[in-house]
């Protein structure tokens, strides 16, 4: 038994989550987690809202809140969606706790006394207008790269530069839109990146299982040069820098991306503290000299948040001089985009977590995001697709399946699975197929390989209707029911056997399936060698029919919805 730490980005506080955001990070982190749970593995799940940072005062002022109280109402609404998607946080905290403020001076500590942060004076821009210091999302103006008008001072959203609001050509505050801003000097601290960068540099070079999207971001940014980079900010929100450590920015907070990635470790101490027992240990998760040395760790994101997860976030645990845990397995993905464009809330494009959920089961959802996961490229949502993927995966081949099983017991057999009859070559040859496609979807799922696993598992389902097709027990029941009987009950076996490998991408679905042996429910870890239990299901063992488990979608429904998710224009 393997021991598995997995988080996935952290999602920022500023608002419901669109599907793109949630297959890029959340939902393929649940599905891991939950299939190193079903194969028998230690796994922890952590997440966390990202609450500090400039978005997070902007969105609070234009809802007329102050920030505290509009985090403590988003966190909730995160959390509450993040279940109903059936997300299997074992932790979902905040990174505004206690934890996080402690272990991030801790580590500015660390990093001070390593000789990594400088306190240097800067020219920060100043709004005459706000009467303020302006952080670098509080400024917008012309990228000097690429020409998007609307640029931020920390990063062009359009072709991904870093950049400093200095950069920028006609720029211009966020709060007031005023033009009038000048430059004054304000002491921050630095990390000094560019001393870091060999060490960056060789860990990455070691990486040889990241994907090649995590890795060529890697390198691209290595390749330009790190440059040494502020890490606090002139807000009130955000974690105080400690005055006594830091005296020349007394007042100032640290930066959210320097906060943000130590509140995995931060969140994890959370789940610690929760504990009334006391017996978690946080440490035996991250510290490699309390036992973390043979824990695989796994982390999910957008490629926008690769840069601070290969570079930054590293870069502030390997020199602090202290033996943290680092990834192992950064797994990144592309967009996910509506219809070749961006979603947008303000221009009601797209589906949103909260909408999708009045439309269709949570599974149908993690079902039809994952098979066309973003791996390799971008990926294109239609109502097609979606359509697709319910009619025909989760309607026409795994829902088909049930049903014809559970129709044939129920009418034939009542309420027992069929107990005559012995199986033969039909049904070992079966078992043999389902091992050798099992194995595939597995191999898959340790690879981390989303698109390809539910391809594979779409052909573990599709074995069960070849085995009915090919044995036609509707038939056999009229001629030789001992026959019959053999065939469903194997294909109950079958059915209890995909509830269990269907369960990272289902796991409500695969709940209903497995109920239909209340008595007889599979707990094995989940291996090839699985496909022996297809034949050991008990004659006359208490059988309860499911029901229909997906419905159908029809063109008028998707018709309908292609209209309502177009946006204004």
């Amino acid at each position: 038994m393997a021991r598995h730490l997995i988080t996935s980005a952290l999602p920022y506080i500023n608002g419901v989550k669109h599907l793109g955001n949630l297959v890029g990070s959340m939902l393929p982190a649940d599905v891991s987690a939950r299939f190193f749970r079903a194969a028998g593995h230690e796994v922890l799940a952590i997440c966390a809202t990202d609450e500090h940072g400039t978005p997070a005062e902007l969105a609070a002022a234009a809802e007329g809140m102050s920030v505290a109280d509009y985090c403590d109402r988003y966190h909730d609404v995160q959390r509450r969606l993040g279940e109903q998607f059936l997300l299997s946080w074992d932790w979902f905290g905040r990174t505004s706790r206690p934890q996080n403020h402690e272990l991030t001076n801790h580590l500015a500590s660390r990093l001070k006394a390593e000789g990594f942060l400088e306190i240097r004076a800067t020219e920060q821009v100043y709004s005459i207008a706000d009467q303020r210091f302006l952080p670098d999302r509080y400024v917008i103006g012309t990228c000097p790269n690429c020409g998007y008008e609307r640029a931020r001072g920390d990063q062009c959203e359009n072709c991904g530069k870093q950049l400093d609001p200095t950069d920028l050509i006609d720029a211009r505050s966020a709060i007031s839109g005023s033009s009038a801003l000048e430059v004054r000097e304000s002491n921050h601290v630095f990390l000094r990146q560019s001393l870091l960068s060999e060490r960056i540099r060789a860990w990455v070079d070691a990486q040889v299982e990241w994907p090649q999207l995590t890795r060529s971001i890697a390198y691209k940014w290595l390749d330009e040069g790190l440059r040494d980079r502020g890490i606090t900010r002139d807000l009130t929100w955000g974690i105080p820098v400690d005055p006594v450590e830091f005296p020349e920015v007394a007042g100032k907070v640290w930066y959210v991306w320097f906060d943000a990635p130590i509140g995995y470790i931060a969140a994890t101490k959370e789940w610690a503290d929760a504990d009334p027992s006391g017996g978690r240990d946080w440490q035996r998760w991250w510290r490699l000299d309390r036992g973390a040395d043979d824990v695989r760790y796994t982390e999910f994101m957008g490629k926008d948040n690769v840069p601070f997860h290969t570079l930054s976030f590293p870069g502030t645990l390997l020199g602090s001089g202290e033996p943290w845990k680092l990834v192992d397995q950064l797994k990144s993905f592309n967009w996910l985009t509506y219809y070749g464009g961006k979603f947008s809330t303000s221009e009601g494009r797209g589906v949103f977590m909260d909408q999708a959920l009045d439309l269709l089961p949570a599974d149908c959802w993690r079902w039809f995001l994952m098979s066309n996961a973003p791996e390799n490229d971008d990926a294109n949502f239609t109502w097609d697709l979606v359509g697709e993927a319910v009619n025909k995966d989760l309607v026409a081949t795994l829902g088909n399946f049930v049903n014809r099983t559970t129709t044939q017991i129920s009418r034939h057999f009542g309420d027992a699975v069929p107990d005559t009859g012995e199986p033969a070559e039909p049904e070992f040859e079966f078992v043999a197929r389902v091992r050798s496609a099992l194995s595939a979807y597995l191999d898959h799922m340790e690879r981390l390989e989303f698109r390809k696993a539910t391809a594979a598992l779409r052909a573990v389902w599709s074995e069960g209707n070849t085995y009915l097709e090919q044995r036609e027990p509707w038939r056999a029941i009229k001629t030789d029911r001992d026959a019959a009987a053999v065939t469903l009950r194997t294909a109950v076996g079958f059915a209890r056997l995909v509830a269990s490998a269907s369960s990272p991408y289902l796991p409500e679905t695969a709940d209903r399936i497995a109920q239909m042996l209340p008595d007889d429910r599979l707990d094995a870890p989940l291996s090839p060698e699985l496909a022996d239990s297809i034949l050991e299901v008990s004659g006359g063992t208490r059988f309860v029919a499911p029901g229909l488990l997906f419905g159908k979608l029809d063109d008028e429904q998707l018709a309908a919805w292609t209209e309502r998710f177009a946006g204004a224009g």
